[in-house]
């Protein structure tokens, strides 16, 4: 049997067949860089991307000038220095457009509010009390509270809490949390027995804390060599962890890496909730250090179920010991590890997480 189609039936056809696209083709050598712009200006100490598929970029102000002017000659107050410290990078554009940030933001922490407001708290010297939000626009520049902060925060950590603020807690010789916007002109600081406990005279190793949300609302704080559930609400220590095996330090200036694992939902529950520490340097490393001796840093990571009856840590060995890394959830649940010292330059680490089965994980070592 023969079928004849109308005139437009025909065009219509051809039409679809000049529309259609077959499926693209996996990339076989696995993607490839390029180089978008040969320098920012500055360098990343501190890099955020915004809601707004743009990345603020800041560096601490004490440090000399840096590679790109602020516009329209300004420069820092009572400074001769008339260099940016902070750049917003344009992705869409690919350019750079240089901010003014007055205070020093060396070694402070912060996080996105739900609005998409960047709010970057303390520092050194003379920013240690400040509270710096940036909105992001094509005008927008950093904004400063001078007073923001009850107490200085020096390497202190940042999370957002349900209720939209955030809770900032320690830094050094700050044993305290506070939170950020306050409630009330009279809010302040709150006193955090577990910062003391886990500090070590002239070394610390509990600055910039791990800090994860729990389902259950507490926060989980890591520092040093052990954890704690915390009931921010009640200023009450829930629960206490057992400390990792070794008990060698794992925070700053030891400065291992911590991620919370993806979670499992289990018929509209959460099956576990599972905490994932890797790297750091041995208790002594510090000291050490400072005497001309320098030490290996850790090999091992500890995994533990925090929302176990018991938990318990279950340690197992990367391929390289690794200091100051950086710890990334992927959106498949691995865990890639990449950056840091005592490890070959340019290799970088592919965590497994098998959540099944907790005691399993598979490293592998990607050149």
């Amino acid at each position: 049997m023969k079928f004849k189609f109308p005139f437009f039936s025909h065009h219509i056809f051809f039409l679809l067949v000049l529309l259609y696209k077959p499926p693209c083709p996996a990339a076989s050598g696995g993607g490839s860089w390029s180089l978008l712009l040969p320098s920012v200006g500055i360098s990343a100490m501190h890099m955020q991307l915004l809601p707004t598929d743009r990345v603020v970029i800041y560096d601490r102000t004490d440090f000399g000038t840096s590679n790109i002017s602020l516009p329209q000659g300004k420069c820092r107050p009572n400074s001769t220095d008339c260099s940016a410290h902070s750049v917003e990078y344009n992705i869409a554009c690919n350019s750079v457009r240089a901010l003014m940030v007055f205070t020093n933001i060396w070694c402070s922490s912060g996080t996105l509010m739900p609005d998409g407001d960047l709010v970057q708290t303390g520092g050194w010297s003379d920013g240690d009390h400040v509270v710096r939000i940036y909105k992001s626009c094509d005008y927008c520049d950093w904004q400063e509270i001078p007073s923001g902060l009850s107490q200085p925060r020096w390497y202190a950590t940042n999370h957002i809490l349900p209720d939209g603020r955030q809770i900032i807690i320690g830094g050094r010789q700050s044993f305290n949390y506070e939170f950020y916007p306050k409630l009330s002109t009279t809010e302040t600081d709150f006193f955090l027995m577990f910062l003391v406990q886990t500090n070590e005279p002239n070394v610390e190793n509990n600055l910039y804390p791990f800090v994860f949300l729990n389902t259950d609302g507490n926060l989980f704080i890591y520092a040093n060599y052990r954890g704690i559930l915390f009931d921010y609400v009640r200023n009450k220590v829930v629960r206490t962890f057992p400390a990792i095996p070794g008990g060698d330090p794992r925070n700053y200036p030891s400065t291992g890496s911590a991620v919370l694992l993806p979670l499992r939902i289990v018929r509209g529950n959460v099956e576990s909730v599972e905490v994932l520490v890797c790297g750091g340097a041995p208790r002594d490393a510090y000291k050490n250090a400072n005497n001309g001796k320098f030490d290996r840093a850790l090999d091992s990571c500890g995994r533990l179920k925090i929302s176990d009856p018991d938990p318990q840590w279950i340690t197992e060995t990367m391929p390289l010991a690794r200091v100051m890394g950086d710890m990334l959830l992927l959106p498949n649940g691995d865990v890639l590890i990449i950056n840091g010292n005592i490890a070959p330059a340019g290799n970088y680490i592919l965590f497994v997480v098998h959540q099944e089965v907790p005691s399993e994980g598979i490293w592998v070592r990607i050149r």
